[in-house]
């Protein structure tokens, strides 16, 4: 395992562009989070939920906002955006991996395949009739890029990754391992008298799935080509593991989806839209830009433009926080609606006699 080299404090805060309280010199081996960081570790501070584990840290330095005052024993670098400091330090003492260019002699390449000469496709990986990979992208054992298929250039295609026929990936995407890119779509046409009797009749996925630059799909994630035209994955849109992608789905640039999640067919989702865990979107509707929808929601209307969801059926967040607080009083309110209403009848019964 790579041992990273210490660096100075001074450096580090340089690198992010940060505001140092300290000592310059500190050298620092390593990164850690706030409750497990120890001297001579670098940890963040970006949220108030922790402060308890700010308070008690042990870490040598941390990354912290603007206002945050002085402690002492701690030296801190003051950033705007603390996580994206920690990431971008954490870089540095955790380099991309590098890989020695060329085709392995255990991997397939077909001869009318286009592999560039400073990709490197290891052994038990294919690359079929037609297809194109690009400079310094990495196809690990056991990926197949199909016939005609496109893998842009410094892509990382985990094992066994599938890009089948005709699809297209983009420039510095990250498949993990697993993702599926381009199996059909889920598509059937109901025929009462089939040759055997009724059946299922399946309609032709034509189509394919264009992957925009900058994207990464976690694993066993699933991309379905279209049934005509395309399924696309907006530019630097980063998909979780264990997503479903649906045919003809459109995902605008720099979406998050997390685990889970399902798109419906011919669903629509805009620009910065997020869903979270376990979330499931009907076909043919559209979430709009900068769109939220909250954890195993079910949406099955359009979302406008910049609104946040939950429930199911989804709602908006602040009614479903209502509807949801409701929910565990409603075994007093029906004791008390019966009640009230053997009272009334009672009533009545008076009134009458």
């Amino acid at each position: 395992m790579h041992v990273p080299a210490p660096r100075r404090l001074g450096e580090l805060a340089t690198h992010v562009g940060g505001e140092l309280l300290g000592d310059a010199d500190l050298l620092i081996s390593g990164l850690n989070g706030l409750a497990e960081a120890g001297p001579g570790e670098l940890s963040f501070y970006g949220n108030t939920r922790y402060r308890k584990q700010y308070d008690a840290s042990r870490a040598s330095a941390v990354l912290v906002g603007r206002d945050v005052a002085p402690r002492e024993g701690v030296a801190l670098v003051r950033v705007a955006n603390p996580h994206l400091a920690f990431a971008q330090v954490s870089r540095l003492f955790h380099p991309v991996a590098t890989f020695a260019a060329g085709v392995s002699p255990g991997a397939h390449v077909h001869a009318e395949a286009s592999v560039h000469p400073d990709a490197t496709v290891m052994a038990g990986a294919t690359v079929d009739k037609g297809a194109r990979v690009g400079a310094r992208t990495v196809l690990f054992p056991g990926v197949y890029v199909g016939e005609s298929a496109e893998v842009g250039t410094d892509c990382l295609l985990y094992p066994n990754v599938t890009v089948r026929e005709h699809c297209v990936v983009g420039a510095r995407v990250i498949l993990h391992a697993s993702c599926v890119v381009g199996a059909d779509g889920f598509g059937f046409a109901f025929n009462p008298e089939g040759p055997r009797g009724p059946e299922h009749y399946k309609v032709p996925q034509a189509g394919l799935v264009r992957i925009e630059d900058d994207v990464e799909v976690g694993a066993c994630t699933t991309i379905d080509r279209a049934t005509l035209g395309e399924t696309v994955i907006g530019r630097g849109t980063k998909i979780d593991n264990l997503v479903q992608i649906a045919h003809n789905v459109k995902v605008g640039p720099l979406s998050l989806i997390c685990a889970q999640a399902g798109v419906s067919g011919s669903s629509e989702l805009g620009t910065g839209v997020v869903l979270a865990g376990q979330v499931g979107v009907v076909g043919h509707i559209r979430v709009g830009d900068m769109a939220k929808v909250g954890a195993q929601s079910g949406v099955a209307h359009d979302v406008e433009d910049g609104q946040t969801v939950s429930g199911t059926p989804a709602m908006p967040h602040k009614e479903w926080l209502r509807a949801s607080a409701a929910l565990g009083q409603l075994g007093d309110l029906l004791k008390e609606v019966r009640t009230l209403r053997r009272r009334v009848e009672m009533l009545e019964k008076e009134k009458g006699g």
